[in-house]
């Protein structure tokens, strides 16, 4: 198991770190509508935009939501997903995709289809499927679509153990030192064979937050010091839409999510700067623009 270990520093801007290109990357999100600003949408244009490239947005639900809860969600329907992203992708040139919260079967279906299509080089899939309170978000039929459909056209998965571990149909890890069975239930499923998986493991407690990127039989760990904040609203959101960022901008996966996971440890670091509601609050996704 190799280890990335790399110091924190203040994040640059992506126009320093790639000031030798002219050309900014497009990168799409599909995911929900969060009204409060600090997750789904919100949170991924936000994350695409200070981190260098230019977002794109399909919009798959609208929610009634605050820093302290979701009160109501209204679905957009499939074929109007489909038209937003044919949309997108006819006049624009997509060079990520990220994918969020998808719990309607259709839906999914859509966006497969449009992704066998249209062929962006990179996507990104954060499948958001366990809510805070440990309740499921997608019903288990569109859970199967997700992992037949989706899968085949995916750069790399982004789950949370909780996630990971509705997908593997299994009981969740509850201490680091169960993490590498953990590891090899997912290395020897059939459908996670095919897709590269950065397992997230910030539901542990400890001083250092670890990640895991599962390549096969290689396997990364990315640790960085864990952030003392209750504002903690979309820090998967953004994380996987900082890590499509950086794959446009030409990256390499194990560089595009080491260069994230700097990305949203900063922001946890200055997301204490904001007053946003009264529950979890966002993580501050321009600390950086701010002196």
């Amino acid at each position: 198991m190799s280890n990335t270990n790399k110091p924190l520093s203040h994040h640059t801007p992506r126009s320093t770190l790639n000031a030798v290109s002219s050309n900014i990357a497009n990168v799409l999100t599909i995911a929900g509508s969060d009204s409060g600003g600090g997750a789904g949408i919100q949170a991924d244009i936000k994350a695409i935009s200070a981190t260098g490239s230019f977002a794109c947005s399909v919009i798959t639900s609208l929610t009634a939501q605050n820093t302290q809860g979701v009160s109501e969600i209204l679905a957009v329907n499939a074929e109007f997903v489909g038209l937003q992203l044919d949309a997108v992708f006819s006049d624009i040139n997509i060079s990520a995709v990220k994918i969020g919260m998808l719990n309607d079967a259709s839906v999914i279906k859509v966006i497969a289809q449009k992704l066998q299509q249209y062929q962006p080089q990179y996507v990104v899939l954060d499948p958001v499927m366990v809510a805070t309170s440990g309740d499921a978000l997608i019903e288990k039929a569109a859970i199967q679509i997700l992992v037949d459909e989706l899968f085949p056209f995916v750069t790399v998965l982004t789950p949370n153990l909780p996630e990971a571990a509705l997908l593997l149909g299994c009981d969740t890890p509850k201490y680091e030192s169960e993490i590498e069975a953990f590891i090899h239930k997912l290395q020897s499923h059939p459908r996670f064979k095919q897709v590269k998986t950065l397992l997230k493991g910030g539901h542990f407690t400890g001083e250092h937050s670890c990640d895991w990127l599962i390549d096969g039989n290689k396997i990364t760990r990315f640790s960085h010091p864990r952030i003392a904040t209750k504002n903690t609203h979309g820090t998967g959101c953004t994380l996987s839409s900082a890590i499509a960022s950086y794959l446009a901008q030409g990256m390499p996966l194990s560089e595009a999510i080491s260069q994230a996971k700097m990305y949203i440890s900063d922001a946890l670091t200055a997301a204490d700067q904001l007053t946003v509601g009264k529950g979890s609050g966002p993580v501050h996704h321009f600390h950086a623009f701010y002196g």
